[in-house]
This record gives structure tokens, sequence and C-alpha cells, in this order.
């Protein structure tokens, strides 16, 4: 995880030096700026991205041409493989030097052939062409804005970098890039929803390869020479997570290796009580966070400013994952396991269930569609302001192609009393959990921690019906007292213009 900030055309490095400052959080341990042409490139990195720091200029280029420069934020699962094909040579900074290779050889063409495995956003010029793209999820976050004369692009990784410089500001669009002639191109989109390609196989094959898939995404995205724990919730997705990395931590480390695990609560909780059952079961070192309501609405300001978003639900999860992250940078922590994925690819949401066989694959997309803007941006910025870097293996083309073909009676197993989430997922790795783990019904973070009730009590008290309504007036888009709430602390921070379209609500409470 790491800060991008740059601009194409006619750029003042005083904007560019402001931007980066505001997005320094996103990575203090190494940075610099580039300039050439029409182009200035500054990168921000954290320790946790790249290793031992050295005397590599930043941003980065590769030995026989200067002049070409990438601000990269991401992770590339298959990086070794495509690393040896191509003869880069092994060291920091490995994946940029790698994309650079590419985009020299292939220009826009190694979007499409090359980066099948990988969540990314980046800049890559020399001066005069330029090359931005981002992942067809938007896992790794881009915003882009005009000058006032449109004749300067300007990029960032946060919205409130670039709102330093301009407040003509959009999201990046996932699974697009742009070049020089300013024009945006689709290089990749989600999976057609036509799925059960896998009907006529047995329910244990495909539970069989769906497990070698999650299996190799943890050892291909792993590097435990960083101190690594695991968000716990004590859920399907978390467990199974935490359970490989712990079998992982052991073939790297030995038998009586530990993994570190963080689980977070309101008071004593469901969340909590799971967790402890998990983390008995795999002897992990465990960190236990309890809160209160003070606690969350205490962070509240914080959290809407680093989260750039008003929608309920979201703050809400976000409000937990803000603890638990600033506790686990307090243990020296660097980067973190999530299970973040899991839901959309197997269908773990309640809404799914009220939803008609017919209708659960256009369900599914909306979930994916939103998590550029949703999950995923709690998951980036609420540990990227603590200098953490996570890891979330259930993301990846391979495992989202896959599961798009496995039949909806394998997600959604009805049985004579109940309708079973991520039914094929719990067959997977049944055998590596705990029974009442594994077979755990499904709670959202926010709720499961306890922070969604509280949260709503707290606003139903504090705005009154009449404040509500007249806020109702003013913002339309609003629709409750607790978004009500965010949203004046988001137009304070961001203001009334372009920056509220950038933000998606998904709240549907």
């Amino acid at each position: 995880m790491s800060g991008i900030v740059a601009g194409y055309g006619n750029p003042k490095l005083t904007d560019i030096k402001k931007m980066q400052k505001i997005a320094k959080h996103r990575g203090k341990y190494n940075s610099g700026i580039f300039q050439k042409g029409k182009v200035i490139l500054a990168q921000n990195y954290f320790e946790a991205d790249k290793g031992e720091k050295t005397d590599w200029e930043i941003p980065v280029f590769i030995p026989d041409d200067k002049d070409t420069r990438i601000c990269y934020d991401g992770q590339i699962g298959n990086h070794e493989i495509l690393a040896e094909q191509f003869g880069i040579f092994d060291g920091p900074y490995r994946e940029e030097r790698l994309l650079i290779s590419l985009y020299k050889k292939y220009q826009n063409r190694v979007l499409v052939e090359y980066l099948k495995d990988a969540v990314f956003a980046f800049i890559i010029s020399d001066g005069e062409k330029f090359l931005a793209a981002r992942d067809v999820l938007g896992i790794k976050t881009l915003f882009y804005g005009y000058s006032e004369d449109k004749k300067t692009i300007y990029f960032s990784s946060e919205l409130k970098s670039l709102l330093e410089v301009t407040k003509n500001v959009y999201e990046f669009p996932p699974g697009h890039y742009i070049e020089q002639d300013g024009q945006f191109q689709r290089f990749a989109q989600l999976p057609r929803m036509v799925t059960g390609n896998l009907e006529e196989q047995k329910a244990k094959n495909i539970a069989n390869h769906l497990a070698k898939i999650v299996r190799r995404n943890i050892q291909h995205r792993l590097d435990l020479t960083y101190n690594t724990g695991c968000l716990l919730s004590g859920g399907l997705d978390s467990s199974i997570i935490a359970t490989l990395f712990n079998q992982f931590n052991q073939q790297i480390n030995g038998p009586e290796a530990r993994i570190k695990t963080f689980a977070l609560g309101v008071g004593e909780n469901e969340d909590l009580k799971y967790a402890r059952i998990m983390s008995k079961f795999l002897n992990s070192e465990h960190y236990e966070l309890k809160i209160n309501t003070e606690d969350i609405i205490e962070v509240l300001p914080k959290v809407v400013y680093h989260l750039e978003s008003f929608d309920p639900s979201l703050v809400r999860s976000s409000a937990s994952n803000y603890l638990i992250a600033h506790h686990a940078n307090k243990q020296g922590i660097q980067v973190l396991l999530s299970g973040e994925g899991g839901d959309e690819l197997f269908c773990g949401y309640d809404h799914f269930k009220e939803t008609c066989d017919q209708a659960i694959f256009k369900e599914q997309k909306e979930c994916l569609r939103a998590l550029h803007n949703n999950a995923a941006l709690r998951l980036d910025r609420m540990n990227a302001c603590h200098s953490i870097k996570v890891i979330a293996p259930f993301i990846s083309e391979e495992l989202l192609n896959f599961s798009m073909e496995i039949p909806i009676e394998y997600k959604l197993k009805q049985t004579e009393e109940e309708q079973i989430e991520k039914w094929i997922l719990r067959k997977a790795f049944e055998k590596d959990l705990p029974g009442e783990i594994a077979w755990r019904t499904k709670q959202e973070f926010s709720k499961g921690s306890g922070a969604a009730d509280v949260l709503k009590k707290y606003f139903d008290k504090i705005v009154t019906n009449s404040e509500f309504k007249d806020g109702k007036k003013n913002y339309q888009l609003i629709r409750n007292k607790e978004e009500y709430y965010y949203f004046k602390l988001f137009i304070d921070y961001f203001g009334m213009g372009k920056s509220v379209a950038t933000v998606g609500q998904w709240d549907r409470t």
C-alpha cells in the first residue's frame, strides 16, 4: 500500500508537493518526486510494500531507462512468475520494474495480457506519454481532476489530496486506463453472469478446487519477513484466512510458530466469543479490543475524513476497522490479513436470500461493482491511515472467475430448516475449522462487533426530527439521521461540489 500523486499537462511543482504532503500517511518510509516534460510524478511508500530501504530513486525506473517512471500502488499475485519470464532481477521495487518493462514492450496491452492476478493503480510516464490505470474491481483507490484551464490532469490515491489543487474531481473508473489523449478506455470488466458451467461436477470436486485457489492466493501474497497479523471476527471468512495463514506460517517458521490475531467488540458480543474459540483452536497470539459507545463516537470525525464517505453502513464498519487497526499498529503490525471479498463471491449477505435464483447473479454483480467505494475503500483507508498494508486473499481474478461458474444451489444451499449462505465455501474448509465456526451464520462486521445498533440508537437520539426534516430539504440524498450526521462531517471536509458524487451509497437499512 502506498500513495500516488501526479500531474500531466502543465502541473505546478508547488501543487504536487501540497498533494503529496496531504497523502503522506500512505507512506512515511520512502518518497520522491520526478519532473520531466509534461509530467510530475510523486510517490510515498510504506516499508511493508518494498522491504529494505535502498538508494533507489523514487518514483522507480529501470536501469536502462531513467526517463520512464512509475507511481504504483498494488499487488501482483503472480509477479514472481512474470518477473522470471521477463528477466526482472530480484530486489526492491520488483513489481514496479516489471510493469515498466511490460509497458515499454507492449504499451497498454500489458493490462489485458499480464495483470490477471493483480489489484493495482498506477501511472507510468516518460514526460511526454503517460498511462494511468486501475484494476477491474477498483480495490486500489485512485481519483483524478482537471485544472481550471483544463490543460492539466491530476491524479491521487485520495480525494483529500486532490482537493488541494482542484474542485473538479472524479473517481477513476475501475477497469479503465487513460493515456495522453485524455480518453478513458475500458480494458476489463466483470465476468459475464452466465454461470453454472460446473453443474455437472460434484460439489466435492468444486470445493477441493476452491480450497486450492485460496491456499495459493495466501502463499503468493504473503511475505512473512514483515510483522503480520490477521483480523479475526470469528466468522467464516476471517477464520478461513487465519487458518491458512497459521498453516503457512508454521510451514515457513516451524510447528511451534504462532500467528497474531485481532478481534474487536462493543462490550462483550458474538464476534469476541467466536474469535476466542478460533484463536484457541489455532493457538494464536490473540489481541482483543473491547470498546464502548464513546470510543466509537470520538473517532467518527477521523473516520469520515480518512474514509471520504458518508454511507452509514460503511462508516459503521469503518469505525470498528479504524479502532482495531490502531490497536494492531500499537503492536507493531505492518501487514494485516482480511477475509474481505468472501461475501460478494459466495452470496454471504442476507439480501441474497431474499432474491430469486434468476436475480442472484445480478445481485452479485451489483455487490462486486460496489466494492471500489464500499468495503474495499474501508479496507484501504482505515488501515492506510495507520501505516498498515492489507492483504485480502479472497480477492483475485482467478477466484472471481471460478466463483461465478459455481451453481447457485452450491452457494445458497436450501435445507429443510434454512437456507445456508456460502455453503460451498464452508464445505471447502469444514475440515480445517471447528464445526461451530464452519457453520456459523453470517453477520456483517459492524453488526457482529456491536457497532451498528450502538450508532443507530445514538443518532436517533441526538438528531431531532425537525433537524433531520430540515436537513432532508437541503440534501435530498440523505436517507436517515445517522447519514445526515456523517454527511455534515463530509461536506465540512470536502465541500458540496463534485466530491459528493464520488461517494457510493450502499446502506440497505
